[in-house]
């Protein structure tokens, strides 16, 4: 993603408004931004992965996409199995109608075996090593908190919204690590961009994903994809002439 962002930041004048990432996104999206350097965005998503391995090497949680359930739902769900002795957490919150949960395995098959009487039209049990962007990950913070404690941050060439605020982070350090533990609302930060003036949105990185997510979220917005060395010089050009 950072080396489509490179060419494709070397075609376009100006540049972005702001940026967001979707989970490891964010730290592409803080390099980009120029708030870290590239080496030390390598450095942080290495010791991030070793760190949320480890605290999920007991495997006892996993994760679960929601299909036909809102906001609403979902947190619903979740409230009520904590209050029955389980552990269960909205994990992502990445369009309308697309929301992933954390749980425990028994939680998790809970879930996909009673989504219909839930009002969910079905609970997907995703295939992940466990239930990240949740309290399960608390034992990763330390360790992510040592490697953040080693980078610098700078003041950056424009804003990055926070998945764990979806808002503009004037911490970034805090927000990387509140990441770890906190749902990824990316859903809503895709409205507060728009709501601060953003009206295109272009995803760049492999496939298409965050393309997507901005289509079903913010109707009537342009958005384009940046996949390919080919596609950053056809996106450029397109910009250049809006």
């Amino acid at each position: 993603s950072f080396a489509l962002w490179a060419e494709f930041a070397g075609l376009v004048d100006g540049g972005p408004v702001a940026f967001a990432g979707h989970s490891l996104g964010e730290y592409t999206a803080l390099a980009a931004a120029g708030i870290i350097s590239y080496e030390d965005g390598c450095s942080l998503v290495a010791e991030r992965g070793l760190a949320m391995a480890a605290a999920g090497s007991d495997s006892t949680s996993g994760m679960a996409a929601l299909l036909g359930a809102d906001l609403e739902t979902a947190e619903a769900i979740a409230e009520g199995r904590r209050a029955d002795g389980g552990a269960l957490y909205v994990a992502n919150i990445n369009a309308p109608g697309q929301i992933v949960v954390a749980g425990g395995l028994e939680d998790i098959s809970w879930l996909a075996d009673n989504a219909r009487d839930l009002g969910v039209r079905r609970a997907i049990p995703l295939n992940v090593s466990a239930g990240f962007h949740s309290p399960f990950m608390a034992d990763a913070r330390q360790r992510l908190g040592v490697a953040l404690d080693g980078v610098s941050f700078n003041e950056g060439g424009a804003s990055v919204f926070a998945n764990a605020t979806a808002a503009v982070t004037h911490d970034p350090r805090a927000t990387l690590d509140d990441q770890l533990t906190a749902p990824v609302r990316f859903a809503e930060t895709l409205e507060n961009m728009a709501a601060a003036g953003v009206d295109t949105f272009v995803h760049i990185g492999p496939g298409d994903v965050t393309a997507g997510l901005a289509k079903r979220t913010v109707k009537g917005a342009s958005v384009m994809t940046v996949s390919s060395l080919v596609e950053a010089r056809t996106v450029a050009d397109a910009l250049s002439v809006q």
